[in-house]
């Protein structure tokens, strides 16, 4: 079975466009040309990818897998290229990460601005998923890359998985709220305070899920798009907020209003881990990240990786 590699680019098109003329024009064809090439690609296969109707076209199972497959070759051929354009150098070269909120805000800043500043040929695609995206990202190459902050212990499946650091989740509180003098909290003690959350992110459905667990509901005051307007938000006095401890103590250095207590918890430990499907399968510009990433590890935490 041969495979044109313009073909698939095409399909890929038509996949995200849903539309066959946007999907042609996308891939510089006209639609006549790109009707004739997907017939002649369904005829090899033996399948229908597409089921098509007024509204535009559907993918079909057949489609679906071929979506998967297809992003997997070029992505790898995109590899190859970047390599030998590298002359295997991690000095060139481009990738894409998926991340939850807690590594986009905390982590890979810092991490991403050291990396390339020492290799201004690398170019990155960063994108914000929650956890379930990033994995499924990852699965089916949309992604090369994918950087979480979860409870632990994490287990990837078939992807392959290394922890690179943990932070905790705290309960921000601010100056002169009840708990500020406290330590430790449980969570279920202030279930019932105003809560500040963040609104649409994986670390908002993880503490709502806790509550659940606990056949509670968290009394919610408002959600808000960002740590920062959160800590914001807490340091008026709105309510009280679950956040990762690095977070809040960065507001605190910035001269927030805020108090940290610890949550007494089992799952208010996270950890931080990198995922990707090969290791060696990766751009060199990638795997030079992943290096730069387990250089965070604290000296225990690499005897035990």
């Amino acid at each position: 079975m041969h495979f044109d590699l313009a073909d698939l680019r095409l399909f890929l098109h038509l996949a995200e466009c849903k539309n066959l003329t946007r999907g042609a024009n996308a891939a510089a064809l006209s639609p006549a040309a790109a009707s004739s090439r997907l017939k002649a690609l369904e005829n090899q296969l033996n399948a229908r990818l597409f089921y098509r109707d007024s509204r535009g076209l559907a993918l079909t199972h057949a489609g679906e897998m071929l979506q998967r497959h297809a992003r997997a070759i070029l992505r790898q051929v995109e590899h190859v290229r970047n390599d030998f354009l590298a002359l295997s150098s991690d000095s060139v070269g481009h990738f894409r990460i998926f991340a939850n909120t807690t590594p986009i805000t905390e982590t890979l800043p810092s991490v991403l601005a050291a990396f390339m500043k020492d290799r201004p040929n690398v170019t990155v695609d960063i994108q914000e998923r929650n956890t379930r995206e990033v994995v499924r990202g990852v699965i089916d190459s949309a992604a090369d890359i994918g950087v979480l902050s979860v409870p632990g212990p994490f287990h990837a499946g078939d992807l392959q998985s290394r922890l690179f650091t943990t932070d905790r989740l705290v309960l921000a509180a601010p100056e002169g709220h009840p708990l500020s003098e406290r330590d430790t909290v449980s969570f279920e003690e202030c279930l019932n305070m105003p809560h500040v959350g963040f609104r649409e992110s994986t670390l908002q459905s993880y503490v709502l899920e806790q509550a659940s667990l606990l056949n509670r509901k968290l009394s919610m005051r408002v959600l808000m798009s960002s740590y920062e307007t959160m800590c914001s938000m807490i340091a008026a006095g709105v309510g009280v907020g679950v956040m990762p401890e690095s977070c809040a103590r960065r507001y605190i250095r910035a001269g927030m209003p805020l108090k940290v207590v610890q949550l007494s918890d089992s799952w208010s430990l996270r950890e931080r881990h990198i995922i990707y499907r090969d290791l060696d399968a990766l751009p060199l510009c990638a795997r030079a990240f992943v290096d730069a990433l387990m250089a965070m590890q604290a000296p225990a935490e690499r005897e035990h990786a």
